[in-house]
């Protein structure tokens, strides 16, 4: 089994981040994760209007051909 991790646990492997990567560079990190994300969400965004878009035109050409019979 393994075990739990508790709070005194999770203090200690983060003070041996911060010595190893420093502060800046885990705040450097830190935003480009933050950035990363937010441009996937921005991209899944804009794949979506598309989607929808083109569904729209299906549906305005699907109404255009019915009344021109």
């Amino acid at each position: 089994m393994l075990p739990r991790i508790g709070p005194m646990e999770l203090v200690l492997i983060l003070v041996i981040v911060v010595l190893l990567f420093g502060v800046g560079r885990i705040g450097k990190i830190a935003g480009e994760i933050g950035s990363g994300i937010k441009n996937f969400r921005e991209g899944l965004k804009s794949d979506e209007e598309k989607e929808e878009a083109k569904e729209e035109a299906k549906k305005e050409a699907i109404k255009e051909d019915d009344s021109s019979k």
